[in-house]
């Protein structure tokens, strides 16, 4: 009999100012896909050590100007993650103040909601799982239908009496469309997330790789893929490499920066680069704190 893991905690601290549950509640805002969870309190997620994915819990700490996690992991996984988790958020630099002092909007947001900032979703394959699954639909069934190709095509993670899942390529690589019909995804979409799993499998979606790549590059590799357009590839720039990215396509973005910008009215993609083209450096931030607003009550 194996046994059990040594675990250890250990708390980390991040720049000021940083709203940790405030930037992570979109994890459980759709309900819960088993691979991101968060209760409210804290969430429970994976990163992949030397290929291994191996789970992780955060509870969020202090407050948005002294911000930390308690960090619960593997003792012997600890480091490496504890480094993935401090990269984990995409935090302002001196171009949000900038932006700031010449935009209301951005100035209201950032007063209201001081400390929202993009929350990362460092692994490919799961990445653009979400963009899929989310494509045209509510994104409750999004996560539903997530959560059920987590426990078909996942690896159970088990930290502590709690289980998250992370997706196995190889496994979905090998899977039949009509497989993920009957999780009830499209036949379409079922084609799309087989595709991105193969190529991960072939090495073609490594983050060491797409990371040296200039923006235009990494979206021609992406939309190569099926199911994968501009929009998708512009989320995965934002939310998987960190880049200031504006998805102006988005029907979120598009609320968000109609309500910020033309009272309420929908931009078109045009009109919402046009309206967000000053923000520069700052992008992936105000893209946020416009996303948060929208949805805050």
């Amino acid at each position: 009999m194996s046994m059990p893991e040594a675990l250890a905690t250990a708390r980390i601290g991040f720049p000021a100012p940083l709203d940790i549950a405030a930037s992570v509640v979109g994890l459980g805002r759709w309900g819960d896909d088993g691979i991101d969870r968060w209760d409210g309190r804290r969430f429970l997620r994976s990163v992949r050590v030397v290929g291994e994915p191996v789970p992780y819990r955060a509870v969020p700490v202090g407050s948005t100007g002294d911000p930390a996690i308690d960090l619960t992991a593997r003792e012997d996984r600890l480091a490496a993650i504890t480094d993935a988790v401090r990269r984990s958020f995409v935090l302002a630099d001196e171009s949000l103040p900038a932006l700031v002092d010449v935009d209301p909007a951005i100035a209201r947001a950032d007063a209201r909601f001081p400390g929202v900032r993009p929350l990362l979703h460092p692994d490919p394959l799961t990445a653009l799982v979400r963009s899929i699954s989310a494509q045209q639909i509510n994104l409750r069934w999004a996560a539903v239908i997530r959560g059920r190709l987590a426990e078909r095509y996942g690896i159970p993670l088990d930290l502590d009496g709690e289980r998250a899942w992370s997706l196995d390529a190889a496994a979905l690589a090998a899977a039949d469309p009509d497989d993920l019909r009957a999780l009830q995804f499209t036949y379409r979409k079922g084609l799309s997330i087989i595709a991105v799993a193969r190529r991960v499998v072939e090495g073609g979606l490594e983050r060491v790789d797409l990371d040296r790549l200039a923006d235009e590059a990494v979206i021609g590799r992406l939309v190569q893929l099926p199911g994968i357009g501009r929009w998708s590839a512009e989320w995965f720039l934002a939310r998987t490499l960190g880049r200031p990215v504006v998805v102006g396509g988005d029907l979120g973005v598009r609320k968000a920066v109609g309500l910020a910008y033309l009272e309420g009215r929908l931009p078109t993609e045009a009109e919402t680069r046009a309206l967000t083209a000053h923000w520069g450096a700052a992008a992936g931030v105000a893209q946020q704190l416009l996303l948060h607003a929208l949805n805050a009550p």
